[in-house]
């Protein structure tokens, strides 16, 4: 359990993904680059298996970890990480059901 005090540190933002590329020699990694709202951001996701062509995820927007310690995999820095609900141990996208400023908080 955490207390609403530590929820409150997270910081989650919407992105919008403007890039999206298989990361070489790897089955499960994409490089994605988000506009967080004046902002890019680059984030590596597992999410290669559900999406063989990865340019079908220009364009849509997803909530974003941004607070976290960039991480290297596979050569490439992340710099946060992309939220996905879980379904039969398989990713499956989340995003707004109505237009948001690129950027907005989600809490």
């Amino acid at each position: 359990m955490i207390t609403i005090e530590d929820f409150k540190k997270l910081d989650i933002r919407i992105g919008k993904i403007l890039s999206a590329e298989k990361i070489p020699n790897t089955d499960k990694l994409l490089k994605l680059v988000f506009d967080i709202g004046g902002e890019q951001r680059q984030i590596v996701a597992g999410i290669a298996l559900i999406f063989s062509d990865p340019s079908v995820l220009i364009g849509r927007e997803a909530p974003l970890l941004l607070n976290l310690e960039p991480r290297q995999l596979r050569g490439e820095t992340s710099f946060g990480m992309m939220l996905c609900a879980d379904k039969d141990g398989a990713p499956i996208l989340l995003s707004p059901i109505e237009e948001v400023p690129l950027g907005s908080i989600v809490k």
